[in-house]
């Protein structure tokens, strides 16, 4: 590799949303590592081949741990581009929140972003509030332990998540998906998760995905305006797995934010 090649490389951490996993990433990490980046994929707890068990992860902080254990072996003269997806985004929040100082920017794709202004739980109880019932079509809910868990029905996967997506990407998921959550009811006993000290003092951007049908457009313009995120994105005719329907102008859309950042 050229003395060029290394002086550009840089390092993105991949997050997956809920009910996902590591595999979400697989058409976008060789793109960039093509392209002489070095990418690290992981699995939150309890998900993909991660040995944990939904109804053993209680907290956002416990389903996030895997990133927090990474971040914690990041050398302090290096900084990485940290990528959450959808409620990937939280896991990266909490992220910058404990390790700003190792986070060149936050990239916030289609995902959930908190604010420093209003409990941690806020921007996730505005969407759910957004959301009647039965757009959730075929989703399972159910109690677990002291959380409710939450399963992607096929209806819910094919008409809100990967209506623009193959059908082969579609199949994968229905065969690797797991149990998840959103640990609503740890978010709400948290008072003051995400500082301006911390998290607010990490650069964000964000990604929009135009056709996403699972976190809206209006929503998700909502957010940035919320969050008061000025760097955005735009990926045209993208569902909510731009990683899967448009794999290339993500990866576009990453360099280019890791030029400005890092």
């Amino acid at each position: 590799m050229s003395t060029e090649k290394l002086i550009d490389r840089k390092h993105y951490v991949l997050v997956h949303g809920v009910c996902h996993g590591a595999w979400s990433w697989y058409k976008v990490k060789p793109r960039l590592e093509s392209a002489g980046h070095l990418v690290t994929v992981l699995d939150l707890a309890a998900c993909g081949t991660n040995l944990k068990k939904i109804e053993d992860v209680n907290t956002v902080s416990e389903y996030s741990e895997p990133l927090l254990q990474l971040m914690a072996t990041i050398p302090p003269n290096e900084k990485v581009i940290l990528v959450g997806h959808s409620f990937g985004g939280l896991s990266i929040a909490l992220a910058m929140e404990q390790f700003p100082e190792k986070v060149a920017v936050g990239v916030f794709l289609t995902a959930f972003v908190p604010d420093t202004e209003h409990d941690a739980s806020y921007v996730m109880e505005k969407f759910i509030e957004s959301i009647p019932a039965a757009e959730w079509l075929d989703t399972e809910f159910s109690k677990s332990g002291n959380k409710t868990s939450m399963f992607f029905g096929p209806k819910f996967l094919s008409d809100k998540l990967y209506q623009l997506s193959s059908t082969e990407d579609l199949e994968m998921a229905k065969t690797l998906l797991r149990q998840g959550s959103l640990f609503m009811e740890d978010l709400t006993q948290q008072k003051n998760l995400f500082t301006k000290q911390g998290y607010g003092s990490v650069a964000h951007t964000f990604i929009v995905c135009e056709d996403d049908l699972a976190i809206p457009l209006k929503f998700q313009h909502w957010m940035i305006q919320n969050a008061g995120i000025n760097d955005v994105f735009e990926i045209k005719d993208a569902d909510h797995m731009p990683m899967f329907c448009k794999p290339r102008e993500l990866c576009d859309f990453l360099n280019q934010i890791s030029i400005k950042y890092a």
